[in-house]
């Protein structure tokens, strides 16, 4: 099979499309024939090797970790699935190849299309996670860093269907689409916390930084000097302001996944793709994200 690889830690150049061995379903596995697979800022910090502490990397590695695709191959124990099955979830061994392995995964609904399947576990189930772990309720104010990305998409809709209002960080151009999601916009940059003042100015009850750009000073002042609510995944120099940096995924994901993915059938929840790209330009894919600047999900198709 067709599989990208990296042996060693580097910048988009290190990625290489290789000729691999079809894995084989251990117990518990399915082998997935992948339809299309997720790109993620995660994926480019993982290859850099800044996310060794969280996540070791043995050589050769494949990046990865979403996919949508059709279960070819059922292993020992495996009751929930069996081949054929359109499925949507999480690889163990790497989501930009033909062939993946999978453990957590869901059935794909019907009316939701590959590439916007696989747009949706960790953005979803990331978003899901820090909202839980900040507590916001109905009725509170949720300053969201890096809103118009794929997690801060994520964050938005879930956070305003619970009845939370949203102030969210973005460059002007995405202003309108996150007035379209529901929430206020504001740009980041110097004055930040003069503009986030002006637009709530009952102040701020939680911050979810998802755009790791020196913006906990601003969040730390706007909270009153506390950070018991602050919550970044984006920003690895977060203990030096004492906040809570946020790596980890839930015990079951599956199980908030199911329902991400009802809603995204029926059109409650989308997380824009704006951009699908074939095997052998992962690397393309890889410089377009590191930018920062990318409105919704990358995808890649095998």
């Amino acid at each position: 099979m067709e599989a990208i690889v990296f042996e060693e830690f580097g910048g988009p150049e290190v990625l290489r499309l290789v000729q691999a061995d079809v894995p084989r379903p251990g117990p518990g596995q399915v082998r997935v024939r992948i339809k299309a697979a997720g790109v993620n800022p995660l994926d480019y910090k993982i290859r850099y090797g800044w996310m060794e502490q969280q996540y070791p990397t043995t050589f050769p590695r494949t990046p990865g970790l979403e996919f949508a695709g059709v279960v070819d191959e059922v292993g020992e124990g495996v009751t929930g699935a069996q081949a054929g099955d359109e499925i949507v979830g999480w690889t163990t061994t790497g989501a930009y190849a033909e062939y993946a392995l999978a453990e957590s995964f869901v059935p794909k609904p019907a009316g939701l299309d590959w590439a916007e399947a696989a747009a949706l576990p960790v953005a979803t189930e990331t978003a899901q996670r820090v909202l839980d772990l900040l507590g916001v309720h109905s009725g509170e104010t949720l300053l969201l860093h890096g809103a118009t990305g794929s997690v801060g998409s994520a964050a938005v809709q879930i956070a305003v269907a619970a009845g939370v209002t949203v102030i969210g960080t973005a460059s002007p151009s995405g202003h309108d689409y996150l007035r379209e999601l529901g929430a206020t916009p504001v740009a980041y940059g110097e004055g930040l916390v003069e503009r986030v003042r002006t637009a709530a100015p009952q102040g701020v009850d939680a911050v979810f930084d998802a755009a790791g750009k020196d913006a906990l000073p601003a969040s730390v002042e706007l909270r009153g000097g506390t950070t018991d609510r602050i919550i970044t995944i984006a920003d690895p120099g977060a203990a030096a302001h004492g906040v809570r940096f946020s790596a980890g995924g839930t015990e079951r994901p599956e199980t908030a996944l199911a329902g991400h993915v009802r809603l995204a059938a029926d059109g409650r929840i989308r997380i824009p793709v704006v951009e699908a790209f074939p095997l052998g330009e992962a690397a393309k894919a890889h410089a377009l994200s590191e930018t920062g600047h990318v409105r919704g999900k990358l995808v890649i198709i095998p």
